[in-house]
């Protein structure tokens, strides 16, 4: 499905998503990475949900959005509170939806100037 593209200068926003890819700015993506303003990272190593563990949350911790977006896949999934607690205990919002979902809403608050960060997994 194709994304509305609005221009914020270099201000990276989903642009498609597919059963088995991503596009942030024009770029396509099928592997895990994490999404924000200025810049898509894939250095998060977490292939999928299920090996999801503490150390994989705390990665955000430095990057200090107000809200981690956690797309889960085809499927809206939702790990043990216990992984992110971290990041709750440190005021961070951790939303979890299927990945369509968290690619609209992060466009969304980042159309808003919101701190947000999407983590996408297939």
């Amino acid at each position: 499905m194709k994304l509305h593209l609005d221009k914020h200068g270099e201000t990276r926003v989903f642009t498609a998503h597919g059963p088995d890819h991503v596009m942030v700015s024009g770029e396509r993506y099928d592997h895990s990475i994490v999404v924000l303003a200025e810049a898509v990272r894939d250095d998060w190593t977490v292939a999928n949900f299920d090996e999801l563990g503490e150390q994989h949350f705390n990665y955000f911790l430095a990057l200090k959005p107000d809200v981690l977006l956690l797309g889960t896949g085809a499927t809206q999934r939702f790990p043990h509170p216990r992984l992110y607690r971290s990041l709750t205990d440190a005021g961070i919002g951790v939303e979890c939806m299927n990945t369509p979902a968290a690619c609209r809403t992060y466009n969304i608050l980042v159309a808003e100037d919101r701190k947000v960060v999407a983590a996408i997994l297939f």
